[in-house]
């Protein structure tokens, strides 16, 4: 591990607005902040939005400088990646933000029921082959839906053609409803302030000419969901910085609905 690492780790634990619970304080146990983020962190009543794979917090900051009656959480599980967003978070005394290193998967352990309003996945992996670890996709949408607020909002916006069009599928196949769709965000009517705030690998795909797709859908309390059962075409690249292969364009992926 390189030095920068270790010394942001370092730093990192003395944050106050970044919390690292161990795998044994989430695992089958509860996180002692869980249902008391706004009474005993925050220390107000305002919604918590939560970004999911933050990443370096790009999002997580931008939302939390526009929206001071806002709280929000970032979480991923990469630690040097949090440093960024929580030292920018510190530096300008932003109280309504803080961050969260753990897997998602394991958000039931840091959450309460209803103790969420919106959820942002900004550039996720799209998980091309792996529908189980894919953030939009049913298992997680499940999970959400366990913490949301009954008219919890999802806010997707990614680069992967393939990620849109499953969850475009997905929300189709759930009967959810869509408040804002577009395959090419900063050619459309739908481009503000708001999602404009860039973050790291999304200046490197608009470099490229790559398109921004958004979505933005509710979840409206909904407690089961179904996997859509459809042909999406996979993407030709990976995202930049991670695992780079090419795909033939005329490969297509299979996603079987669950029994």
């Amino acid at each position: 591990m390189g030095k920068n690492k270790l010394r942001r780790f370092a730093e990192m634990e003395t944050f106050e607005n970044v919390f690292q619970p161990s795998h044994e304080d989430v695992w089958d146990k509860e996180f002692r902040l869980k249902g008391k983020w706004n009474k005993e962190y925050f220390k107000n009543d305002n919604p918590i939005v939560l970004e999911v794979g933050c990443g370096k917090g790009e999002y997580t900051v931008g939302l939390a400088q526009r929206f001071p009656e806002k709280n929000f959480i970032g979480i991923d599980i990469k630690g040097a990646r949090l440093w960024q967003g929580a030292t920018i978070a510190n530096e300008e005394g932003l109280k309504n933000v803080a961050f969260v290193r753990t897997k998602v998967e394991l958000l039931r352990s840091v959450f309460a029921t209803g103790e969420i309003s919106e959820v942002w996945i900004t550039f996720a992996d799209p998980q091309m082959k792996k529908v189980t670890k894919r953030l939009t996709g049913t298992r997680f949408m499940k999970l959400y839906s366990d913490l949301m607020i009954s008219n919890g909002m999802i806010h997707l916006k990614s680069d992967s053609q393939f990620l849109y069009e499953y969850t475009r599928y997905m929300i189709k196949e759930n009967n959810l409803k869509v408040l804002t769709d577009t395959d090419d965000l900063y050619n459309s009517e739908h481009a503000n302030d708001i999602l404009g705030i860039k973050t790291y690998y999304e200046a490197q795909f608009l470099s490229k000419g790559i398109p921004i797709k958004y979505l933005q859908f509710l979840l409206e309390g909904k407690a089961e969901f179904v996997e859509p059962d459809v042909e999406i075409e996979l993407d030709e690249y990976r995202s930049f910085g991670r695992d780079r292969r090419k795909q033939p364009t005329e490969e297509k992926h299979k996603i079987q609905k669950k029994d």
